[in-house]
């Protein structure tokens, strides 16, 4: 079982009209900036939870997708490509003083979900303002790439080779971000700044992505029954290394970064936790068909004083612990009780319990950015 996490996609943004701000040369491009912030309106209404759009005209434009998720995704993939195209176009013009003053009259601001300062307040959440036009970009790809990870997470459980394939097509949007977008952003960032904006969160939330992708993988292995023990228990802690990956990940911005959510850390150890736990299980079952009964049921003891220690405090996250735990303590004392009057094999102790190797099967599906060119020219 899966544990998750819903939050990532509940950003909130403050309006933006970029033609109220930019001066256009040209009908054209004056036409061009108006479009652009038509296409974002839609998002800001949608993500802020103020659009008098009906279902049904919500439905007809998203080509009659019923989906929430899928509706948001045809949103950003109408607005990312002219705000790319915005943006080539004014770095072009670069660090002139007329588009930098145009650039902080714009006013981009976001909130965070990922920050721990983030609070929410009479007048709602907080939010981050960053004079620079990759942070607009940074954050609405966040969005997407947190949108797609919902829909994948739609798929569960009628369709999980879509699901996992979505899952590694976030996995590719957060790379990306943290790879090719972010890091441009860092020399001119503001001190304070949501944590979406940092390279280390988005490469931690890709490898989260991947994880997901291969515990989907394991889930579909493990209804179609045609995987050995062994095999699922290396799966399973191929997550667990992913997971570690993402931890790793994040304390590499330590000291750089804001300090991050502690429920979506929590989040990740749990996660982490589970999968270790779901891979000592699989491990255990190898061995005892190998005949080493004594080493399983060393491993199974070993693997439930862990996972207790972790147990997570979010009631959904509880139970789903507590029903592998009860799994893998009823497979204990099956074992422990075939032991005590067939085999009777000496328990090792931790120290001399085996190590397994994670196999890692996932890889991201890049994110190739689009750019609608049109030519667009600034009174500067």
């Amino acid at each position: 079982m899966m544990l998750q996490y819903r939050d990532l996609a509940k950003l909130k943004t403050k309006k933006i009209v970029f033609e109220d701000v930019f001066a256009a040369r040209d009908s054209v491009t004056l036409e061009n900036l108006k479009e652009l912030s038509s296409k974002r309106r839609v998002i800001e209404n949608s993500i802020n939870q103020t659009s008098f759009i009906t279902e049904a005209i919500a439905r007809e434009m998203s080509g009659g997708s019923t989906s929430r998720c899928e509706q948001e995704r045809l949103r950003l993939e109408n607005y990312l490509p002219l705000l790319e195209n915005f943006i080539s176009h004014a770095d072009v013009v670069g660090r002139d003083s007329q588009m930098v003053r145009w650039i902080s009259q714009l006013k981009i601001q976001w909130s965070s979900v990922l920050s721990s300062s983030t609070f929410f307040n009479l007048t709602g959440p907080k939010f981050f303002q960053i004079d620079n036009l990759q942070f607009e970009l940074g954050m609405a790809l966040f969005l997407y790439g947190a949108i797609l990870r919902e829909r994948a997470l739609e798929f569960l459980p009628s369709d999980l080779k879509q699901s996992a394939f979505i899952f590694r097509e976030a996995a590719g949007v957060f790379h990306y971000l943290a790879h090719d977008v972010l890091p441009s952003l860092h020399p001119t960032i503001a001190a304070e700044r949501p944590s979406e904006a940092s390279s280390s969160v988005t490469a931690a939330t890709s490898l989260i992505c991947l994880a997901e992708a291969q515990a989907v993988y394991i889930r579909k292995a493990e209804e179609a029954g045609n995987i050995g023990f062994g095999v699922l228990a290396k799966l399973h802690c191929g997550v667990a290394e992913l997971l570690s990956e993402a931890i790793g990940a994040l304390n590499s911005g330590i000291g750089e970064y804001k300090a991050i959510s502690s429920r979506f850390l929590e989040f990740i150890s749990s996660c982490k936790a589970l999968h270790e736990l779901q891979s000592q299980k699989y491990f255990a079952a190898s061995l005892k068909n190998d005949g080493q009964v004594g080493v399983a049921i060393g491993l199974l003891r070993d693997a439930l004083t862990n996972v207790k220690r972790k147990m997570p405090g979010e009631d959904s996250w509880k139970s789903v612990f507590r029903k592998e735990i009860e799994n893998a303590a009823d497979t204990l004392r099956k074992l422990e009780h075939e032991n005590e009057f067939v085999w009777q094999e000496k328990i090792p102790s931790a120290d001399e319990l085996p190590l397994l190797e994670g196999n890692k099967i996932v890889k991201i599906e890049p994110y190739r950015p689009k750019k609608w060119e049109r030519e667009l020219a600034f009174k500067i």
